[in-house]
Parts: structure tokens; C-alpha cells; sequence
């Protein structure tokens, strides 16, 4: 399942077995889906995992088969900590990426005058809980400049307001949402190893994409969803909780039964591990399809993941640059697998409306969602292509023949 030898590659490059992913991909028989940045399509046991539990809740109920269920249950931490480096007792599971970023939020005891470091290139939703810790808290925020040629974040510069500033937390996006920028985030942590600052790292969109080894990044926190390129089910997400966090005794600002003990009357004791970023109350199911969602990539492979992900992206781009009216706006070295591009005499919604009646799943962004890189790129809006290891060459030139028609048919 894993790969299989092509006399197209070299021995040294073995290549996934597509036919074998597409057959345990249903979704690949109805849709080209360029919006795995939305969320992948789910493998056939990732579903299965599911029905097969919410079968069993409905046949015994709900308590008795999370309880008959224990072991598969536990293989979420288990299996996500695998796929980061780490420990099953550093890891919790979330509703989202966006829950599991406020929990970790909601851990820091923020003052009037504290500093939150970040880049201008965060999440949209990151950037909003930033701006109401200052409303709440009167917390400043920094942002740190980015290079001149749209290489992302200034390292050095970043490093220079980390020593001036003393920041109570560094914060960066490792892929934005709105373009295909792959963000130094492994050169920032060494710097908060050093400086020994607080680090946080959001990977929402790298998770299932790339190898995330939490101990080469060196944050403190890390947060990600299952739906996107893990390909697993929407209303799920993890936190990575280190070592120096917990023992410095972070919690969340509301701890329920399942995160502390009430050792009294009057107190509590959260317990030792990332447990106490969960709560009591679990969707069952979808643990267990998430589970089953990061087993599976973990067959896949994220080596040939990692390579041949971003390789349909470059194959995109490098189509998508040669037609007329099409303005490609991702930056780096290295883009990531999400492709994001402005046309000329096209409204969005009509856009994308003719993409879906061609079969071709796709995201739209709008200024709103990155307010400093669509101002500095000087776009209200683009489309974001996202393929991933299950698509094929023929789906990434089928789309960008596509594109070239309805540029051609704009006025």
C-alpha cells in the first residue's frame, strides 16, 4: 500500500501507489478535490472507523462502547505523537485547531504591558484572539517585518525584537491559510530556546502535509487540525503540550473533571499530562476517525507525502503562470501545496461557481482573512488550489486548463 516500483522513477525515488489511495478515496470518483487546505477527502477507513462506532453507541450505548472501545480510543495520542515526535501524554485532543489554540492561549496568564511576538502572515483567527487579548488584557502586539523579496518572516529581525522586547509569547503560523509560504519555524524556535521565551506554533495547515518533529521546531506549544491534509473528520484538531509547559504547571483558564481532581472543598489539582487541555465530554467517533485518519498517512508515508505534494503544487503554479490575466501570489524558496492566484475580470463567487460546475473543488480568500499580505500583494481576493499524494497529473493539468478557459471567457 505504501509504494510501489515505476519505471518512471528512479529505484532511489519510489513513487505512492495511486491506484491503490484513489480506490480507498471514494470522493475521487465524483470531484477533482483541489481543497485538501479545506479539508482532504477521507479514506475509506477513516469513514469506516466511524460508522463502526456510532453502530456500536447505537447498539449498546454511548458510555459502554467508548468503554468497549478504550484501546482504539487511546491510539489518538498514541498515533499523533508518533507523527510529531513526541508522547502520547503530550498530546490532547481538541475540537479544533482553532480550540486547541485558545486552550493554549487561555493557559498563559497574560498582563497589561506583555508582548505577543507574531508574524504578518498568522491566521486569521489567531490574529482576531491576539487582538482581544489586548482589548481584554492590554496585552501589546508585535508583529515582525517580513524579508523584502516575499521570503516570509525576517528571522533576524524577529530574533532582534525577541532580545529588545522579551515577548510573554512567539507565536507563527508554519503555513498561512492564504497562500502557499512555508514560514522558518524550526530557525524561530532556536531562538526561543535560547532566549528561553514562550513558543507557539500553529501547523494547521502543515500537519499531513510535511514531517512536523516538535523537538527539531523546539515551541513550547503546537497546534493542528485532522480535517486538512490528514484527511481526517471535520470538528477535530490536537494540541502538543511540551514537557517545560506542563511542568511549569500551565492549565487552561476552565478546567472541567476531566483535566484536574478536586482534591477539596476549596481546590484542585490538574493532572500530569496534556489531559488537562481535554474535557470530560469526547466525540467518540470522531477520535476514532482521526485515529484511523493519522494510522493511515503514517502507512502512506510522509517522506513520499512531503515530496509529492508539493511537487503537483510546483507543477500547478508553473502551468497557471503561463496564462494570460492569471497573477500567481505564493512566496518562498518552497511554496507549500497551496496554490493561491488572482484573475483579472472575474468577480469571486462567479469564479469559483464555474470551477465547481467543472468538477474541480477549490477555497476562496478574501483580504479579511490576511489583512497584512493581501494589502502588501494588493488583492481583494483570490482562489486557493490545494492538491494532494491522491490527486493526479492529469487532475492538476485538467484544472489548470480549466483556469485558462475562464480566464480566456473573462471580460
Amino acid at each position: 500500500m505504501k509504494i510501489q516500483d515505476s519505471a518512471s522513477e528512479s529505484a532511489s525515488e519510489p513513487l505512492l501507489d495511486l491506484t491503490a489511495l484513489r480506490a480507498d478515496t471514494p470522493g475521487c470518483e465524483s470531484v477533482i478535490h483541489f481543497n485538501n487546505a479545506g479539508c482532504g477527502l477521507m479514506a475509506r477507513p477513516v469513514l469506516g472507523a466511524m460508522l463502526d462506532h456510532l453502530h456500536l453507541e447505537a447498539a449498546i450505548g454511548g458510555y459502554e462502547a467508548s468503554a468497549a472501545r478504550a484501546t482504539e480510543i487511546a491510539d489518538f495520542h498514541a498515533a499523533t505523537a508518533e507523527l510529531i515526535n513526541t508522547r502520547p501524554s503530550n498530546i490532547a485532543f481538541a475540537g479544533s485547531a482553532t480550540h486547541a489554540y485558545a486552550k493554549a492561549l487561555s493557559a498563559i496568564d497574560f498582563r497589561p504591558g506583555d508582548i505577543v511576538l507574531t508574524t504578518r502572515n498568522d491566521f486569521i483567527s489567531n490574529q482576531i484572539a491576539f487582538l482581544a487579548l489586548r482589548r481584554r488584557h492590554g496585552v501589546e502586539i508585535v508583529h515582525a517585518p517580513d524579508q523584502p523579496d516575499g521570503r516570509g518572516v525576517d528571522v533576524e529581525a524577529m530574533a532582534a525584537l525577541m532580545r529588545a522586547r522579551r515577548p510573554r509569547l512567539v507565536a507563527a503560523t508554519h503555513v498561512p491559510t492564504n497562500s502557499g509560504l512555508v514560514q522558518p519555524v524550526a530557525e524561530i524556535g532556536r531562538h526561543c530556546r535560547e532566549l528561553d521565551l514562550l513558543y507557539l506554533v500553529d501547523a494547521c495547515q502543515s500537519v499531513g502535509q510535511y514531517d512536523i518533529d516538535v523537538e527539531q521546531i523546539g515551541c513550547d506549544l503546537l497546534t493542528a487540525t485532522c480535517r486538512k491534509f490528514l484527511r481526517g473528520p471535520r470538528g477535530s484538531g490536537f494540541l502538543y503540550v511540551s514537557d517545560r509547559v506542563l511542568t511549569a504547571g500551565y492549565e487552561p483558564l476552565f478546567i472541567d473533571m476531566y483535566g484536574a481532581r478536586w482534591t477539596g472543598p476549596d481546590t484542585y489539582r490538574p493532572v500530569d499530562t496534556a489531559a488537562r487541555f481535554e474535557e470530560w465530554e469526547f466525540p467518540y467517533a470522531t477520535v476514532l476517525g482521526c485515529a484511523a485518519a493519522v494510522r493511515y498517512a503514517l502507512r502512506v508515508g510522509i517522506e513520499p507525502v512531503a515530496r509529492r505534494t508539493p511537487a503537483l503544487a510546483a507543477r500547478l503554479r508553473e502551468q497557471l503562470a503561463d496564462i494570460p490575466r492569471v497573477r500567481l501570489l505564493d512566496g518562498g524558496p518552497a511554496p507549500a501545496a497551496l496554490v493561491t492566484f488572482a484573475i483579472d475580470g472575474w468577480q469571486p463567487q462567479p469564479f469559483k461557481a464555474a470551477m465547481d460546475a467543472r468538477g474541480i473543488n477549490s477555497a476562496l480568500s478574501f483580504r479579511e482573512f490576511a489583512q497584512f499580505d493581501f494589502t502588501d500583494k494588493d488583492v481583494e481576493w483570490c482562489l486557493r488550489l490545494s492538491p494532494h499524494y491522491y490527486n493526479t497529473e492529469v487532475e492538476v493539468d485538467a484544472v489548470a486548463a480549466s483556469v485558462a478557459e475562464l480566464a480566456g471567457s473573462a471580460r
